[in-house]
């Protein structure tokens, strides 16, 4: 009998609490839920509802997203409003604000009521920035591409207006955090009065919703390297070769910047000459970097000259370029024969014939040579004749006296240019066969 009593009694209280659920969940909903941006800059989301002074929860519910894990509770008998922050919202997705009648002990006791869909969009962030020098800095331009389609047109919290999103312009080194150099902006383009390579520059795009990076441009410092050719024959070119290796700056938004090396290809580099001691430094030619940052420049010679390779400061689409600059190295130029040998080729002629030897050198000097026969006898060269040079051309006219084989020889003293030596050669044997 008392087994009896217990199963009765379990029975009714069973009973008592669905009849107590179904009329909590019968709890009048809030009405008008409606959201706004609440004041001071556009924080916070500023929701408000219509009750009859009862408890509430509010949540936040993903259309199409994923729902956040946001809940309020809100007392009996305060203002029906609350503030939402905007970090409470994921970016870039569709949301609603429910506000239902409610309590963390007793749970939701009525119908959920819902404001209307808005969406949470991030800024665009800027597609592509550039960089020109302007006085002792620089202005960094950028564009923005066209903002995707607005799935939520004029829900309650879409921002008026064209200017919608603001630039915060930053600056980073080697070793530092990326530092704000000046206030935010609509505009699409930054002055920075006073910059030098090592830095980042980013812009930190921020509408109401969120925050993202973009813009970049790097300023970059350069360190070259130069093999130049010791000696070199006057009017020919020399190669001049080397190597230039950029170092950039990257940065992220929660870590010191960093620096790393770069070897792009594309890079301009500048040969400077000093064609006189004491003169100023002047092109000599030009050229830029292949693959993996090397270069080789065919440089036109003259008289012994120094020579140092440069990176020009420079700047190109997103970066720019600091000078760096090689040591000078000596080019001695040697007189280069432009010809040499007998008239009309002929190096076999009849004994008693007239022969002509000539030489014509570069540069086109007024000088004094030496043509030198080859003695078998002592085995040493012998001066035959001291010619006269005119414009860079000897010539002599003699008789073959005897027959044989013979061996000449021109000898080309040195010479100055521009304050500076130019050093003699002799010619290549020349062939003589008398019958």
């Amino acid at each position: 009998m008392v087994g009896m009593r217990r199963v009765l009694a379990v029975a009714l209280a069973v009973v008592a609490g669905a009849a107590s659920l179904t009329a909590c969940a019968s709890d009048p909903p809030p009405t008008e839920v409606a959201v706004a941006w609440a004041p001071k800059g556009r924080a916070a989301v500023l929701v408000t509802w219509k009750d009859n002074g009862q408890p509430n929860r509010i949540t936040i519910e993903g259309v199409l997203s994923e729902s956040p894990s946001y809940v309020k509770y809100i007392a009996a008998g305060q203002p029906n409003q609350w503030e939402i922050p905007t970090s409470a919202f994921p970016p870039d997705g569709n949301y609603k604000v429910a506000v239902g009648t409610g309590t963390s002990q007793g749970g939701v006791t009525s119908k959920l009521t819902k404001s209307p869909v808005f969406d949470t969009d991030g800024p665009v962030r800027p597609s592509a920035a550039t960089v020109a020098k302007q006085g002792r800095g620089v202005l960094v331009r950028w564009s923005v591409p066209l903002a995707p389609q607005d799935f939520t047109p004029n829900d309650p919290l879409d921002v008026k207006g064209k200017k919608t999103q603001r630039y915060v312009p930053m600056i980073g080194r080697p070793g530092q955090m990326l530092k704000v150099i000046g206030p935010a902006t609509t505009s699409n383009r930054q002055v920075i009065k006073s910059v030098k390579p090592p830095y980042a520059f980013q812009l930190r795009t921020q509408n109401e919703w969120s925050t993202r990076i973009g813009g970049q441009v790097l300023g970059l410092t350069s360190s070259i390297n130069a093999a130049v050719p010791r000696l070199a024959q006057f009017s020919v070119p020399i190669r001049v070769r080397g190597r230039v290796i950029l170092h950039q700056v990257g940065c992220e938004l929660d870590a010191p910047c960093t620096s790393k090396r770069a070897t792009p290809a594309g890079v301009p580099v500048v040969v400077l000459t000093q064609v006189a001691p004491g003169s100023r430094w002047t092109p000599a030619a030009r050229g830029s970097t292949t693959a993996g940052g090397y270069y080789d420049i065919a440089v036109p010679t003259g008289g012994s000259r120094p020579y140092k390779i440069t990176v020009p400061e420079n700047t190109k689409g997103g970066t720019q370029t600091g000078t760096s600059t090689s040591k000078p190295a000596y080019t001695k130029s040697i007189v280069r024969i432009a010809s040499a040998g007998f008239a009309n080729g002929n190096t076999a002629t009849a004994k008693g014939s007239t022969v002509t030897v000539s030489v014509a050198v570069k540069p086109a000097m007024n000088t004094t040579v030496m043509l030198q026969a080859w003695n078998r006898q002592t085995r040493r060269w012998a001066n035959s004749k001291a010619l006269p040079m005119r414009n860079g051309v000897a010539a002599l006219a003699f008789k073959a006296a005897q027959p044989g084989d013979f061996v000449y020889r021109f000898v080309i003293p040195g010479a100055m240019m521009f304050g500076r030596p130019i050093d003699g050669t002799t010619t290549a044997q020349l062939q003589l066969h008398v019958r």
